[in-house]
């Protein structure tokens, strides 16, 4: 365990990734995009929602398989080709299409963020089970940690260039070469993690006769483990910034100037937010300290969220971005080392699957957050959006980190 060479690759993938899908990334690129082919707010938020994860059920039906296999990594290259096909397809279809079909370019869209999250779907299974089998937990917490800067140093490049070209190119050629390019680059990443060393795992459960036995199963789990209950709660409701933050952009526009200069700077104090706080979370976290992370990053969202009623220039709405980025890498750290603490290593990819599965229903918070947003106001789904939160910090209290 612990190898460097392994350590370097989950690096390498973490920051190509990030290149490439920061490229439409969810609450500023994504939503512009969108907007350019006429889909109103209802759009965004469900094409926010795909982005982030197309996939629920899967995660369950990945687990039902997953538990029987001794060694991921061949399964996991075939999420590597459909999730790079996928991003390519968009691309193609922007360039190819163009103004003379939005409807259809959006569709396109669509379908391509729909294979690309689907196919993630069985991707984080695999995922969260070959790092378990490479690193000890302690070790694992710092090489995340590593592995989240550098994928925020990659997002801020990669922020940076794509505002350069909305800014120098017209649209949508612009926004088509994007999602070629990065799916390139994305290729490259998904190359590293798939070359790791992944050692045979010898402690195994044996694969139920039916997906319902399973399902039936995984109820009961559920229903027995506290630890896992509380930690389920606690990371779905957390999810409930994203009922506002796509949408925050969105309202930035009515209010201050958005060229491609101001996008490239939200975007990067994003990510540079998201990047530096990996020096925290990496220390907490190889302290065993991952529940104080929950709290804070459910903290940080509350401050980000109460902000946008308030903000009227561009260097609040940085700040904003700043805080969220923060949050959200601190999240993917404190959720996975979380949950592989907790489960039994025979039931690691039950338990994965359970927990993701449930908190995946947060994803699509954006798609509830653009119906608010359409019968209300953006005031009310601010509001909404920290009372959900402040739930999710009460539950966060009862976290158990081992």
């Amino acid at each position: 365990m612990n190898k460097k060479l392994n350590h370097y690759k989950n690096v390498i993938h973490g920051f190509f990734v990030s290149i490439a899908t920061t490229i439409a990334e969810a609450n500023t690129i994504l939503p512009l995009i969108v907007s350019y082919f006429g889909g109103g707010a209802i759009l965004i938020g469900f094409f926010s929602s795909l982005l982030r994860g197309g996939a629920i059920l899967v995660q369950l039906y990945a687990a039902f398989y997953a538990q029987g296999y001794n060694h991921m990594q061949k399964y996991m290259r075939r999420v590597f080709v459909a999730r790079f096909l996928a991003w390519f397809f968009i691309g193609v279809c922007i360039i190819i299409f163009e103004n003379d079909y939005p409807n259809l370019t959006l569709f396109c869209i669509g379908l391509g963020l729909f294979i690309f999250s689907f196919s993630a779907g069985f991707g984080a299974i695999y995922f969260k089970e070959i790092l378990a089998k490479i690193f000890t937990k302690e070790y694992r917490g710092k090489s995340m940690a590593v592995r989240q800067f550098f994928s925020g140093f990659g997002a801020l490049l990669s922020g940076a260039t794509a505002g350069y070209i909305i800014e120098v190119y017209e649209e949508p050629f612009s926004f088509g070469i994007l999602f070629i390019v990065s799916a390139l680059l994305m290729g490259f990443g998904f190359w590293a993690f798939g070359t790791i060393e992944e050692p045979l795992k010898q402690n195994i459960s044996q694969k139920e006769k039916s997906f319902k036995e399973f399902l039936k199963n995984a109820k009961k789990l559920l229903a027995n483990d506290s630890k896992l209950q509380i930690q389920v709660i606690t990371f779905l409701l957390s999810y409930s910034y994203l009922f506002s933050l796509p949408f925050i952009i969105v309202d930035a526009s009515s209010k201050i100037s958005l060229d491609g200069t101001a996008i490239a700077s939200i975007i990067t104090v994003q990510m540079i937010g998201a990047m530096f706080s990996n020096i925290i979370w990496g220390k907490l976290s190889s302290n065993k300290q991952n529940k104080l992370i929950s709290n804070i990053i459910i903290i940080l969202h509350i401050i980000s969220i109460s902000l946008a009623f308030i903000s009227s220039s561009l260097y609040m709405y940085m700040f904003i971005f700043f805080l969220s980025g923060a949050a959200m890498d601190g999240y993917r750290l404190a959720s996975m080392n979380l949950l592989i603490n907790i489960a039994p290593e025979d039931k690691r990819p039950v338990y994965s699957a359970i927990q993701s599965n449930i908190t995946s229903f947060g994803i699509f918070f954006s798609l509830i957050g653009g119906f608010i947003l359409h019968f209300t106001s953006y005031e009310f789904l601010y509001s909404f959006t920290i009372l959900m939160l402040v739930v999710s910090f009460i539950y966060s209290l009862k976290l158990k980190e081992e």
